[in-house]
């Protein structure tokens, strides 16, 4: 499964992030962006809110159960029990803005990609030494495709995605600078579209992504 995940990744170069949903409309986002060719969707934990954990899990098992198409995974993910709690419930990949070893470790063992987050050239094989499978360059703010490009010269066997900050005018600068994919939150995954009910905006929206990235 690693293996598959890795491959499909490095070719759909986009991860969508849904972040404080219902199960419900988790799915239904998730559906959405399937339709404008997403495939790689990323649940986040609220870790504001351990008593809200059970609805990330169950996100993840409505989606990989009703989308069969969609690989999915658990984002802020921060302890091992985290990453045994989203593997559990499904989760194919695991997600982290940090990069914390024994959560690295965790998620390799557990049969799961690993994407740990870092930002310093020091993080960023420090992670990579730990086991991660792509690390999430985070946070992608002014000038971060430049930063990539920069890193990416001495690192050039690490795999990187660029995360936070993305939308879909930059989304293809961080690919030329080197990075193998991205992930892409509030640009993409619209609150208040959601809200209305209006997924076909989403569709649009991924379908925008889709394109951008592939020129």
């Amino acid at each position: 499964m690693r293996e598959q995940i890795i491959k499909k990744v490095e070719e759909n170069k986009i991860v969508a992030i849904i972040r404080g949903l219902s199960a419900d409309d988790a799915v239904k986002t998730a559906r959405a962006l399937s339709l404008g060719g997403i495939k790689l969707i990323e649940v986040t934990f609220d870790q504001s809110r351990p008593e809200a954990f059970s609805v990330t899990t169950e996100s993840i098992k409505r989606i990989k159960a009703e989308l069969p198409d969609v690989s999915v995974g658990a984002g802020t993910v921060l302890s091992t029990e985290q990453v045994d709690l989203a593997v559990d419930a499904g989760a194919e990949f695991i997600i982290s803005p940090d990069a914390d070893e024994a959560v690295i470790r965790r998620t390799v063992a557990r049969g799961a990609v690993s994407m740990p987050g870092a930002y310093t050239a020091t993080e960023i094989k420090r992670a990579h030494n730990a086991g991660a499978d792509f690390v999430k360059v985070f946070p992608c703010l002014e000038g971060a495709a430049a930063y990539i490009k920069a890193v990416r010269a001495p690192l050039s066997h690490i795999k990187l995605l660029a995360v936070g900050g993305v939308n879909a005018d930059n989304c293809a600068s961080f690919l030329k600078a080197g990075a193998v994919g991205v992930g892409v939150g509030g640009s993409l995954v619209n609150k208040e579209y959601i809200k209305n009910g209006e997924f076909g905006k989403i569709t649009e929206l991924a379908e925008t992504f889709v394109k951008n990235l592939k020129n």
